[in-house]
């Protein structure tokens, strides 16, 4: 087995310090992660999950997570619908792509229909619901990538705005810093 050993070090060709192993000069390049999800929609509802896990234990999303290795982007929302709603989603289009730095996070947001109103909680939700818009529940929404990804599918909906969306520099009022809002 390897004996390895990392410093931090501006590799050859780079800008930025990054971990070099002091013995063959690998470097472990840091980089975002990709999170996949999708606006589900259901008629004039759309789906959301209540959150059996951390971070943000208890308040809602969309069916959203971590891509994997080996699958496309849209393969990637398909499955996280599936495992969070145990739903069956058509995926149609792209919504948004969010960079959030402060997370180290590209997320890829998706529009998509359920065929049937065929769900259920999967292991990360506690309970799944299909909400009309009225019944949203701003003030518990997971994060404020929800909140975005849910005004811009409807501004779709609404005004024919033509996607994809990127994250705005605050939260309709709200400073990012200070999330969740208050009151």
């Amino acid at each position: 087995m390897p004996n390895w050993s990392f410093e931090q070090r501006i590799p050859p060709g780079d800008d930025r310090p990054r971990s070099v192993c002091t013995g063959c000069g690998f470097v472990d390049y840091q980089n975002p992660k990709i999170i996949v999800g999708t606006v589900v929609r259901f008629g004039d509802a759309v789906l959301l999950c209540r959150r059996a896990i951390e971070p943000r234990l208890g308040y809602w999303t969309i069916p959203a997570g971590y891509m994997e290795l080996g699958e496309t982007a849209e393969q990637g929302a398909k499955r996280e619908a599936a495992e969070e709603a145990c739903a069956d989603v058509q995926i149609e289009s792209l919504l948004a792509v969010y960079s959030i730095p402060s997370a180290s996070q590209v997320q890829l947001i998706f529009r998509g229909t359920l065929a049937e109103p065929a769900f259920a909680a999967g292991a990360e939700s506690l309970e799944v619901e299909l909400v009309r818009w009225n019944n949203i529940p701003w003030q518990q929404l997971a994060f404020p990538s929800v909140v975005w990804a849910l005004r811009h599918d409807r501004s779709i909906v609404e005004e024919g705005a033509a996607p994809p969306f990127s994250a705005p520099t605050s939260l309709w009022g709200h400073d990012l810093e200070n999330w969740p809002p208050v009151g």
